[in-house]
């Protein structure tokens, strides 16, 4: 089950999208749940009460807290990386002021079913990548991180530091063998750093900055694949 969230002022809009996914689910054999909202206030009322979603359709021109405004308290207030945001507008000019909410993809009404199946096929890719999970043991505990949760990996002497959005562990390991239970999503920067692509914020060809403003270098022998990773289409 995957919960889709929409939010537009529209409630026509609201409609038309809640049909093409209920056609794509059809289609898919998923099942999907399906959440309206037509203010970007309720919708941020229902993230901070402990609301769940996987993908939201989010309309950039609500009338009051706008769309831009949404995805910037989910990312920075609620510390959200997780969830996948799908801005919707009637405009086409908003590339720059969106990339700091890092969405998935940005869709210009009006939206057509191929528009919509296109991009819930990659959320789903996206969504069952996140679903896997990282296991280490600390001590006498064992912990079971989603990947898609992990920003990055740090060795540490005889230890290995996991750092996600929220808090940061150190288990006895070594990245070498860390890195073969990972997704092509992580990157090998250097040999004390595995990064999450999906938390890069700025690249240039000497250093990655991440989402939560750790910088780290990229040694000499990986600048050429740590570039090509990064610069590759999905």
């Amino acid at each position: 089950m995957y919960n889709i969230g929409i939010c537009d002022d529209g409630k026509n809009i609201c409609t038309s999208i809640e049909d093409m996914l209920l056609q794509y689910a059809k289609n898919k054999n998923i099942q999907l749940d399906t959440n309206v909202w037509y203010t970007g206030e309720s919708l941020r009322d229902y993230l901070v009460s402990g609301g769940y979603l996987d993908i939201l359709f989010l309309d950039i021109e609500l009338f009051k807290m706008t769309g831009i405004e949404v995805g910037a308290y989910i990312r920075n207030q609620l510390d959200n990386m997780g969830l996948q945001i799908v801005y919707i507008s009637g405009k086409a000019s908003y590339a720059q002021q969106l990339f700091k909410t890092q969405p998935l993809d940005f869709l210009v009404k009006p939206i057509l079913q191929a528009q919509i199946d296109e991009v819930m096929d990659m959320a789903l890719k996206i969504a069952t990548k996140r679903n896997a999970r990282f296991a280490f043991q600390q001590g006498k505990d064992y912990y079971y991180i989603p990947m898609g949760d992990i920003v990055y990996f740090e060795s540490k002497g005889r230890k290995v530091k996991v750092v996600t959005m929220k808090a940061a562990f150190e288990f006895y390991g070594k990245l070498k063998n860390v890195v073969k239970c990972l997704s092509d999503d992580f990157i090998v920067i250097h040999q004390s750093y595995i990064i999450n692509r999906e938390y890069v914020f700025r690249y240039t060809y000497e250093m990655v900055e991440l989402v939560n403003g750790t910088i780290l270098t990229i040694s000499l022998v990986n600048r050429k694949l740590v570039r090509d990773k990064l610069l590759r289409e999905e």
